[in-house]
């Protein structure tokens, strides 16, 4: 299953970068196969559990199974089942939308937020799976499990900035909803992993898997050659435009991680109210005067990547000219609501994320 959801973070980001060096040429690209092979292999392996687990006879493991619409398979089965169907469905679907609305570089439209949901249930499928056996493991065991379930949030976080990565350019990185998407999105991850492994780096070693992972797509994507087949064509490309530089997620992560360690007899919204505002205040910290380097000249090279452009880029853009966009609504007190708003979501989807990981440390089955 690991195998699987990397092979669709693999793809996805492949696929991104297709998009912005030579555009949607056609549908079998290496790109794709690689994001459905992850919903293929889920599909096939939990088609296995399920059918074995309900028919078969004297199966040992249908203790630890649940039964839904008269299927017997353990939990995470049915949800990597799902993702596997919505991923496949996709397909077709992100053909046809392309055919029928034009060869577009957007992450968000119906057919992508269908994949991408799709792949987060499989992701979200395995680790249940993951944690089931962690829960009834001995010891020595749950080490191992344990590892792979953390590598597994890893890829969810991954999976979320794939979702948010319109929202998140650098030339946002200066306004106050680049923070709030933040909020709504991350803290939910970080709080649910340090929560349901008890690994007292658990948000660190999540937000590094998130690291690496930008980090290699980064510096390998530009050694392949590529070439635009679309246009008009303003920023001339010979070679695959890899995503921006990671977000530095890893920093607000080690703080939450050190705050959290030492508040484990506090209840939880103390620890979610404690928790998200050191996730937000950290990540203004660094974020706010790292996006200062981003659009300097200082890195356009190859180990920050600043010098990479979509061949759809235009040349006058803020992206080119390395401008920070700050939206109408900010002006005034804007700027300090939308923050406000940031810390709301930032404390609540921490407690969500809490929440999520005590359910979790139930699950047996």
């Amino acid at each position: 299953m690991a195998l699987a959801c990397t092979s669709a973070i693999v793809g996805a980001h492949w696929d991104i970068s297709w998009h912005s060096s030579i555009g949607r040429d056609n549908f079998w690209t290496p790109a794709h196969i690689a994001i459905y092979l992850c919903g293929v292999f889920g599909g096939i392996s939990s088609s296995w559990l399920i059918f074995s687990n309900t028919f078969g006879i004297g199966n040992p493991d249908r203790a630890n199974t649940v039964t839904i619409f008269g299927l017997r398979a353990p939990l995470g089965a049915f949800l990597v089942a799902w993702g596997g169907v919505a991923m496949l469905t996709s397909a077709p679907f992100d053909d046809w939308w392309h055919n029928a609305y034009g060869l577009d570089v957007k992450i968000i439209s119906p057919p992508h937020v269908l994949l991408i949901f799709g792949f987060l249930s499989v992701q979200v499928g395995g680790l249940v799976l993951a944690l089931g056996e962690m829960n009834r493991a001995t010891a020595e065991k749950r080490a191992l499990l344990e590892k792979l379930f953390l590598y597994l949030g890893g890829l969810i976080l991954i999976t979320l900035t794939i979702l948010i990565l319109e929202l998140t350019t650098r030339t946002l990185m200066h306004s106050a909803r680049f923070y709030r998407v933040l909020g709504m999105f991350i803290p939910v991850v970080l709080a649910a992993m340090s929560r349901a492994s008890g690994n007292r780096w658990a948000a660190t070693i999540t937000a590094s898997v998130y690291t690496i992972f930008l980090l290699g797509f980064q510096w390998i994507l530009p050694l392949f050659p590529a070439e635009p087949k679309l246009g008009p064509v303003y920023s001339p490309t010979t070679y695959f435009v890899p995503p921006q530089f990671p977000l530095l997620l890893i920093v607000p992560a080690l703080a939450c991680d050190l705050i959290w360690q030492r508040m484990k007899g506090a209840g939880a919204w103390l620890q979610s109210l404690v928790g998200g505002l050191v996730f937000l205040s950290v990540m203004v910290a660094v974020q706010w005067p790292f996006a200062n380097f981003l659009v300097s000249d200082g890195a356009k090279n190859w180990f920050f990547g600043s010098h990479h452009f979509g061949y759809y880029v235009h040349p006058n853009s803020y992206l080119r000219r390395g401008l920070f966009w700050h939206p109408e609504e900010e002006a005034g007190f804007g700027f300090a609501m939308i923050m406000g708003q940031a810390a709301f979501l930032s404390v609540l989807t921490s407690r969500l994320g809490m929440g999520f990981g005590n359910w979790m440390r139930t699950v047996q089955r």
